[in-house]
């Protein structure tokens, strides 16, 4: 995909950078979201795909950091996670490029999963909930964008008035907690949380770096 800021010196164009990295990860995420349901349907325990407190802290099933990223909980949770990868990754990997775009978009979603573990040693919560889904990763490129295009607007929900991204990002994170908390729904906030501290601190890491680039980013989207 042709990167129109970019963080990255020019390389050949390969045939891997010819395609959309974010709709190859759109397709992984189905693809897996297909094969992981028909495992659990095959009574293969949820402990080998999800993350579970209570396993890590054990030391085992580490490997579902990874797979707990392409797992979703049902249709719409999917449908609403890549709905807003598509929109929302799109953009971030003409800003990073295809590379730092992957390796962003998988140390985010695994950090993610670390803050989930994490603080689930602080806050007082059931070591046996499981966590799934790329909302993690999806919170970390939503904290890059509002360190990189904090008055980019944008809508959220169903909300019909744009709104500047450094109010969006954060705002999205507490709307969802605030959810979950009246309506007893079982929302990964502390994973979406660890997302989105991780996309913050990558921000401020290229704002430091690059300077004269993320001005011309933040002026760009102003």
């Amino acid at each position: 995909m042709k990167k129109i800021y970019g963080f990255s010196p020019k390389k050949k164009r390969s045939l891997f950078s010819s395609f959309s990295l974010t709709l190859i990860l759109i397709l992984i995420n189905i693809i897996a979201f297909i094969l992981f349901t028909t495992l659990i349907g095959l009574n293969v325990p949820l402990d080998y795909i999800a993350i579970k407190p209570s396993n890590i802290i054990q030391g085992k099933y580490l490997w579902t950091f990874v797979t707990s990223m392409f797992m979703h909980g049902g249709f719409f949770h999917i449908f609403a996670n890549m709905f807003s990868l598509f929109f929302i990754g799109s953009l971030v990997e003409k800003i990073l490029g295809t590379k730092r775009y992957f390796y962003f978009y998988m140390l985010s979603g695994l950090l993610a999963g670390v803050f989930f573990v994490f603080l689930s040693l602080i806050f007082p919560v059931d070591f046996n909930t499981f966590a799934v889904g790329a909302s993690g990763a999806l919170f970390g490129l939503v904290g890059l964008l509002v360190l990189l295009t904090p008055n980019l607007p944008v809508f959220i929900m169903f909300i019909p008035i744009p709104i500047k991204m450094k109010y969006a990002g954060p705002g999205i994170l507490v709307v969802l907690w605030l959810i979950s908390i009246a309506g007893n729904v079982p929302i990964g906030n502390t994973a979406h949380f660890g997302g989105l501290i991780t996309g913050i601190a990558y921000g401020l890491y290229l704002k430091n770096r690059y300077k004269r680039k993320t001005r011309y980013i933040n002026r760009y989207f102003s």
